[in-house]
């Protein structure tokens, strides 16, 4: 259970490893005492940072302490022009017209539970504890309430701000974010993760030195740029141990981190809403909510760290009856179609899919008005019958004839000036009447703040839902913001209303029908967060489908989130994005590790590969509470070419190794496996997986005793349906001696072939699975 208590002006904060303690100190200001590994009691003695003397330059914030300036204090919270010069939280044009503010304790609340926001979404759960501290601005009737609730079983603590206006005249907010805290030095790491389209959540690390660094999105949304989640940890911490702190933001539009080492060696972080073209005002007695701020504390290294924040994620931001259940293995029309297909060419493909395990179909773009390219289309809902001459309702009763769950895309936030839309209601685009628009992917965005445009949103595809059996949704999101206008709001409010126009319009269409799996999509990865994640059982991760670039994405975004809420898909290889060309094996072995499904055109492959992609959903099936609930591990890197993901739970854990360039002569691999009882002996076997014999090139003419051509028409019709084993190792062990490193059978090495030889070559892995049996020595 959370546990909050207050005792001699201490707050103590616990979870079951982290304890969190404010002070209320002499001069009314929250003092930061204490975040880290869980701890008794509060000694202030021990624990408080001395002020032994004033520092030089310093501005007395109480001129009868002579050592008291608010710049030499770490804070929960602080203001502007009383002498703290570091970055501050609020920048706020106050009723006085001035930007001075001093927010000092006036009351205190402890609540069982979480606290729901009016607009906002915010995490949930049962055995949580919310503080709420009620500030008062000195010379204003203005207020602030930071909200801190505890969830225990996660070692998670979130925290909010509300602000209110009780002076008769209007304030005006510029920044206002959801957190602040003032770190004690310990030669910090800051890590973001950075990217672009089909280029997400690359991992990038920087030293915290003196300055102030910031991880921010203007586009509008959370963003393919940066992600809203950072980490702070000390210098030397890996993935498996040392200090390790987690911030994330639940929210979707554009967001502000920053980390300031200050002169003194205090490490400030804040987070909250991008005041990037931000300005709302509050007349008298009007609130202003921001969005809930996630932080988690682990000194197990970044694996700890990372298991805090995947089992907040299960148990208190996905809901609905899609929570903690199995997603479907899916098949998507997108790459292997695009928007040239007919109904009968779906039926086909869903037919493949059954036969090869798949149990969802989902129809992607171009099934709707004159969207037979992104040029037309978008804001129409009236089906294409000359491709669905059954309708979407016909077809989903087709698709689930053959056995299959039937889901659909859409992309309602967006339309084409191209579009039957547009025409009627030009004005519900976002443009400005004095401009010409710019345009992104050849459409505009739909200006949800505008109720008329939600309403018109809710109606459609809750029409399209209700008429279908429809199982799954793909909600998509296809370009940045630009021409930031809506008549419905003041312009420095227009992204923050956006948001909320959002959020309201996913509530009034999925909250009715529970049943649907929602599946959050913004060109792959551009809208990745915990907000959306509040409404989405699953998020898709990249467009990028090839799976060496998958392992940097899909690592990445693991730091955050959990693999439960990642869509990871098979696609054809060389792949679309890179072309690259992929084994099978590898692109299963690192789609696994995440929501399953499948993006390609099954008839392009050869009986052999329909063979290994039967044998992939059903090894997935076998396993699929332990891919998508297990606990991940990530390792440190000892070779740049290699790379490996581990997933354990109870009796049984699956590690997967990948290799992305080979190297001539490679060195014999050891795989330190994780998460293992010690005492137990587990039966160790690599999962099975084929080389296709196209794969030798010329080498095979001298493994036989006729010459044939390598891509002659004998050695292509043995390559579509037989192929060679890959890598078999089988064997038994303790526990502790898997985890002291286990030795894998060598590498291709130029010398010949055995069953039992790892064939990885460039971009190749295999996986592992250990299950437990009898306790070892028995």
């Amino acid at each position: 259970m959370a546990k909050i208590c207050f005792e001699n002006g201490i707050f103590s904060l616990d979870t079951e490893n982290t304890s969190y303690r404010i002070l209320i100190n002499e001069h009314g200001h929250l003092e930061h005492i204490y975040y880290g590994a869980r701890i008794a009691g509060c000694n202030l003695d021990a624990l408080r940072y001395k002020r032994t003397i004033g520092r030089g330059s310093q501005v007395l914030t109480e001129p009868e302490d002579k050592t008291y300036s608010l710049d030499d204090v770490p804070l929960e919270w602080s203001g502007i022009g009383r002498g703290d010069y570091r970055n501050t939280p609020a920048e706020i044009l106050m009723p006085d017209g001035s930007f001075t503010c001093d927010f000092a304790y006036q009351s205190h609340e402890i609540k069982d539970g979480a606290t729901e926001m009016k607009t906002l979404p915010t995490a949930y759960g049962e055995g949580a504890k919310t503080l709420i501290i009620t500030l008062k601005e000195r010379a204003s009737e203005v207020y602030l309430r930071l909200y801190y609730t505890v969830y225990s079983d996660a070692n998670v603590i979130t925290r909010r701000a509300v602000l209110k206006n009780c002076e008769d005249n209007e304030l005006m907010i510029r920044k206002l974010m959801s957190m602040m805290m003032d770190l004690p030095e310990r030669e910090y790491v800051m890590t973001s993760f950075d990217g672009d389209w089909i280029s997400e959540a690359q991992r990038h690390d920087r030293t915290v030195q003196s300055g102030i660094y910031i991880n921010e999105s203007t586009t509008g949304a959370s963003s393919n740029r940066h992600n809203a989640g950072i980490i702070l940890s000390e210098k030397h911490a890996s993935e498996d141990h040392g200090r390790v702190y987690g911030f994330n933001l639940i929210y979707s539009g554009n967001h502000h981190t920053a980390v300031e080492k200050a002169p003194n060696g205090m490490v400030r972080v804040m987070s909250g809403i991008s005041p990037h073209c931000f300005m709302h005002g509050l007349v008298h007695g009007e609130e202003f909510e921001t969005p809930e701020a996630v932080l988690s504390f682990s000194q197990g290294g970044f694996n700890g760290l990372s298991h805090n924040l995947h089992s907040f994620v299960n148990e208190h931001i996905v809901r609905g009856d899609w929570k903690g259940r199995e997603r479907p293995i899916l098949i998507n029309s997108w790459e292997a179609y695009f928007f040239k297909y007919k109904q009968g060419k779906l039926l086909r493909l869903a037919r493949r899919a059954k036969k090869l395990g798949v149990e969802l179909f989902v129809l992607d773009d171009g099934w709707f008005g004159a969207r037979n390219s992104d040029t037309a289309g978008l804001g129409d809902y009236e089906v294409n019958r000359k491709k669905l001459k059954s309708g979407i309702d016909g077809l989903s009763k087709r698709i689930e004839k053959l056995g299959l769950r039937f889901g659909l895309w859409f992309e309602p936030e967006a339309i084409n000036p191209d579009s039957e839309l547009y025409r009627a209601h030009p004005e519900y685009a976002i443009r400005h009447e004095i401009r010409e628009p710019a345009m992104g992917r050849n459409q505009l965005v739909l200006d949800l703040c505008n109720p008329s445009v939600r309403d018109y949103i809710v109606e459609n595809v809750g029409k399209i839902l209700d008429e279908a059996k429809i199982s799954y949704v793909k909600w998509d999101m296809n370009r940045h913001m630009s021409d930031m206008h809506s008549p419905f709001c003041k312009g420095g409010e227009f992204f923050h209303r956006y948001v909320l126009g959002l959020y309201e319009v996913l509530h009034r269409i999925f909250t009715p029908r529970p049943h649907i799996l929602l599946e959050g999509c913004s060109s792959g990865g551009n809208r990745f967060d915990l907000g959306m994640l509040c409404f989405c059982q699953q998020l898709w991760a990249s467009d990028d489908t090839d799976p060496i670039e998958r392992i940097k994405i899909q690592k990445g975004l693991s730091y955050l989130y959990p693999q439960s809420v990642i869509g990871a898909h098979v696609s054809q290889a060389p792949h679309q994005q890179t072309l690259r060309n992929t084994p099978l094996a590898t692109r299963f072995n690192v789609s696994a590790f995440g929501a399953l499904g499948y993006e390609l055109d099954l008839s392009e492959l050869s009986k052999e590969e329909r063979r290994d992609v039967a044998r992939q959903t059903a090894f997935y099936k076998r396993y699929r509470k332990l891919f998508q609930y297990g606990t991940f591990y990530r390792f440190d890197k000892e070779r740049d070419n290699m790379d490996c993901f581990e997933v354990s739970e109870g009796d049984t854990a699956v590690a997967a190794l990948y290799q992305t360039v080979a190297e001539a002569a490679p060195k014999n691999d050891i795989l330190f496996v994780k998460g293992l009882d010690s005492k137990g002996l587990y039966r160790v076997q690599t999962r099975e997986q084929r080389i296709y014999v196209s794969r030798f090139g010329s080498l095979i003419k001298h493994l036989i005793p006729i010459r044939l051509k390598p891509d002659g028409w004998i050695l292509r019709l043995v390559n579509r349906n037989y192929s060679l084993k890959d890598g078999q190792q089988s064997l038994s062990a303790s526990g502790e001696q898997l985890m002291a490193g286990l030795r894998l059978n060598r590498q291709y090495i130029g010398t010949g072939y055995d069953k039992d030889l790892r064939l990885s070559g460039d971009f190749g892995s295999h996986m592992y699975i250990f299950e437990k049996g009898e306790e070892k020595g028995a």
